[in-house]
């Protein structure tokens, strides 16, 4: 895109408002200017009455794993895994991506701790060439019932691209995996364990929770407040996981399983976060409270596209055409609002001002798709 951009003939979804015929004047990468109807300049770019949205915030996805080991036992070289996980998060209309890198196990997750380094040092590299389409930042996932997690922490916590931090408890029996029965059907399936494997994992696990959880929890929420880095509560299920985030210092709750979790965290002035996955099927895999209710009810803040990154666009547009939101209001939980708990002032949102991240999106048979995808005026997708 050259300095000056002109897109033109566009439903623009602003923060409170759809400007049904519009025009959008970019300049060095940031928005100059918004006006209503169309231009009449030669170089206007004719989006032909599509929507043009702010660019998706992405704030947990595992998605660079599956590139880093896309088999049991594989191990894909790390800037073309990267590079092949950006270009599908830039094809999704996601223009800034917080990979998301797991500190720590809990049922033998083996895989995880190697790729740990792997991701990190692929984020660095592509980003110090200049190879990424989109803007990419870390989001450590921290398993607190692991032994070793605060040495993982340490190692990696420093690091300037870390601006996300998650606090979560796997261990069978509790938040996400309270019915033991669905927690062997998700694992055996994931990880192919037999029955005695998973039964010796689940004793291990229980057994690492009740030494180490608790203080891991409390010391890695510590040292985020130390460094400012947002930490986000995973999976609180109950009253007592709300009442002990917020007393931890904690300002987004990540998944919550419950109503009355999500309720709890809201009246503590936490922000929500939930699967766009969840709103996509109707609810959760894992049998828990569906993310279309805690909308309906006034209790969701933002989407993660989690394991699908196309998942946030089909989301957001559900939640408007299925549940209730306004269209801004429901590309807010993509855009505006996910920047506004990470502190990135510069964009999510369509104003004068911020940055030119920008996706141009239109419809066919219900459902939107991405035409089009710019990065601070830089066309990416």
């Amino acid at each position: 895109m050259s300095a000056e951009t002109i897109l033109t003939n566009a439903r623009i979804v602003l923060a409170d408002s759809v400007l049904e015929s519009g025009t959008v004047l970019v300049r060095d990468g940031h928005i100059a200017e918004i006006s209503e109807g169309r231009s009449q300049a030669a170089s206007a770019i004719d989006l032909k009455g599509d929507y043009l949205l702010p660019g998706l915030i992405e704030l947990h996805t595992d998605n660079l794993e599956k590139h880093l080991a896309p088999r049991p036992g594989v191990r894909w070289p790390g800037v073309p895994a990267l590079l092949a996980h950006d270009a599908q998060i830039a094809a999704a209309g996601i223009t800034t991506v917080f990979d998301a890198v797991v500190l720590g196990n809990t049922i033998g997750q083996s895989t995880r701790l190697e790729l740990l380094d792997l991701s990190v040092e692929a984020v660095d590299q592509a980003r110090a060439a200049g190879l990424t389409r989109a803007d990419h930042l870390l989001h450590l996932r921290c398993e607190v019932a692991d032994p070793i997690v605060l040495e993982l922490f340490d190692k990696v916590s420093d690091h300037p691209l870390v601006k996300l931090v998650s606090l979560m408890d796997h261990t069978p029996g509790q938040r996400q995996f309270v019915d033991l029965a669905q927690y062997a059907l998700y694992y055996q399936k994931k990880h192919n364990v037999s029955d005695s494997e998973l039964q010796a994992m689940i004793v291990s696990t229980k057994a690492n929770q009740e030494k180490y959880a608790d203080l891991h929890r409390r010391t890695l929420a510590e040292a985020c407040r130390e460094r400012g880095i947002p930490t986000a509560a995973h999976d609180d299920a109950t009253l007592a996981h709300v009442e002990e985030s917020a007393e931890l210092g904690i300002t987004i709750s990540e998944f919550p399983t419950t109503m009355e979790a999500a309720s709890a965290s809201r009246e503590r002035g936490m922000t929500t976060i939930m699967g766009a996955p969840n709103v996509v099927r109707g609810g959760s895999h894992s049998g828990n409270i569906a993310a279309h209710a805690l909308a309906e009810e006034g209790l969701l803040d933002a989407l993660s596209s989690d394991y699908v990154p196309i998942s946030m666009l089909h989301a957001a547009f559900k939640l408007h055409d299925q549940h209730g939101l306004t269209l801004p209001d429901a590309v807010a939980t993509v855009s505006r609002n996910p920047a506004r708990m990470l502190k990135l002032d510069d964009r999510g949102e369509i104003a004068a001002g911020k940055r030119a991240d920008l996706v141009r999106v239109t419809q066919h048979q219900g459902l939107p798709l991405v035409r089009q995808v710019w990065r601070e005026g830089d066309r990416i997708a």
